[in-house]
């Protein structure tokens, strides 16, 4: 790996059990609060506009990694002498610009992708997201919601995102990829990036990212995702390492939130969510894959 991030000669298992353990730990627990207090649907509402479960995904459950993290090293004794909490700026302002921009791009290139394989459900005149904002009784036009969204996508909301996404990189990519070092570059990122995915399933199989109505339900769902967490997880992967540090992850990370739904703005009808248009789809994930395997490359 880079010479930023120095990794151990061997395989850690303690280490890296008590981190998985801990980690999927804390944010299944949360998740199953969440669906035993009415799942993402019907979750009770705390404040005006917020229920319970929109307060324990970006809390409890993101920071889930986070917690295994400081947890193994607390367990073992490991120290914090490789901690990746630095941000090294001198001569990296192309990677964070990277973890800042290139999301957009391979969204816009898989969403392109998807509406180019099903046309019939591209509406440049967002009809559908005018009738949904009419049904709640807004008057904004869509075109400047959408504008807003993808300005904030470009400027503020990756760092703001970035905050919260901090929580599962701290744990994936600032501290279990470099456990994972000892199998290989190749597969401790595609490792990494596929442990990701499956941290994901509780959430997915509450209707998360793909809803509920697609065939196989959910198991199609949780498989369909490993696709896009080993291609999104290898960009934020190499961004850790040529860095060394957890941060050009975190942004990245919070660009992809950023800009993932702008796609289904222009969707008529309902969208194919296994397939696209955002980035978890199949089809929209195959840019995400395709730089993968040349980031991969021998």
């Amino acid at each position: 790996m880079h010479d930023r991030l120095r990794t151990p000669a061997t395989l850690q298992r303690r280490r890296i059990g008590v981190f998985l353990l801990v980690a999927f730990g804390v944010s299944w627990a949360t998740a199953l609060v969440i669906w035993t207090t009415g799942g993402l649907t019907d979750s009770p509402e705390l404040l005006e506009g917020i229920t319970l479960a929109t307060v324990l995904l970006p809390t409890g459950y993101m920071f889930g990694p986070a917690v295994g993290n400081v947890a193994a090293r607390l367990a073992t004794s490991e120290g914090w002498e490789d901690h990746r909490l630095y941000p090294e700026f001198d001569g990296t302002v192309w990677i964070y610009a990277a973890a800042w921009l290139a999301p957009a791009a391979l969204t816009v290139v898989g969403a392109g992708l998807y509406f180019a394989a099903f046309p019939g459900q591209f509406d440049p005149t967002m009809a559908t997201f005018r009738d949904q904002l009419a049904s709640m009784g807004v008057g904004v036009d869509p075109w400047l919601l959408a504008a807003i969204q993808i300005v904030a996508a470009l400027t503020v909301a990756p760092i703001i995102n970035g905050l919260f996404a901090f929580g599962e990189e701290f744990g994936w990519r600032a501290y279990l990829l470099p456990k994972l070092s000892p199998l290989g570059r190749r597969r401790a990122i595609v490792l990494t990036g596929a442990i990701w995915g499956v941290w994901h399933w509780p959430v997915i199989a509450m209707g998360y990212n793909y809803g509920f109505d697609y065939p196989g339900f959910p198991w199609t769902g949780m498989l369909a995702f490993l696709a896009f967490t080993v291609g999104a997880g290898t960009f934020l992967a190499v961004l850790t390492e040529r860095e060394g540090s957890v941060w050009p992850a975190s942004v990245g990370h919070g660009a992809i939130n950023a800009v993932a739904g702008i796609s289904v703005l222009f969707v008529a009808g309902q969208p194919e969510s296994l397939l696209g248009p955002t980035p978890v789809g199949l089809v929209a994930a195959l840019p995400w894959l395709a730089l993968a395997v040349w980031l991969l490359r021998p």
